[in-house]
């Protein structure tokens, strides 16, 4: 198999009628208060309104802390909730060296133990923080990182 399975809930509700600055907010709430994913989507609702679809992947723990956080930061009265399986890469991490700073390197691999990389990649952050930082901009930094765990992996 590869990855693990693990259960997972989705929280969703249609919105139409909130400011739209208020989105990039609530997403970041939600992250920092450990939702695993959280985005919005374009959609149309009844009536051909126009408005976004919030979705929020949490684990069951998660739930009622996440749940509270949507009803009080937006303008819903209700949301869908479903369990859902996903299927995850086994993930394990890396520090690099870049000429502005270390960074970790995220790697994906099919089993716990196995050797073969299927994903890699720069911890966005890590990056983002050094590029502000430095004054270097975000590509640069992501590639320096990737080419330093590539020399790494060749010794």
């Amino acid at each position: 198999m590869t990855g693990k399975e693990e259960k997972v809930i989705v929280i969703e509700t249609t919105i139409d009628d909130m400011n739209p600055e208020i989105y990039s907010y609530i997403l970041d709430k939600l992250i920092k208060e450990g939702a695993l994913d959280a985005y919005t989507m374009p959609v149309y609702m009844k009536k051909n309104r126009p408005a976004n679809l919030l979705s929020v992947i949490c684990r069951e723990e998660k739930l009622e802390m996440l749940l509270q956080l949507i009803f009080r930061e937006t303008t819903t009265l209700g949301v869908r909730i479903r369990e859902e399986k996903r299927r995850v890469l086994f993930r394990s991490f890396e520090k690099v060296s870049t000429p502005w700073g270390e960074v970790n390197i995220k790697i994906g691999r099919a089993g716990e133990n196995d050797s073969e990389m299927l994903q890699i990649a720069p911890e966005y952050e890590e990056c983002k923080t050094i590029s502000e930082g430095c004054g270097v901009p975000l590509k640069k930094v992501y590639t320096a990182a990737l080419l330093a765990f590539a020399e790494l992996k060749k010794e």
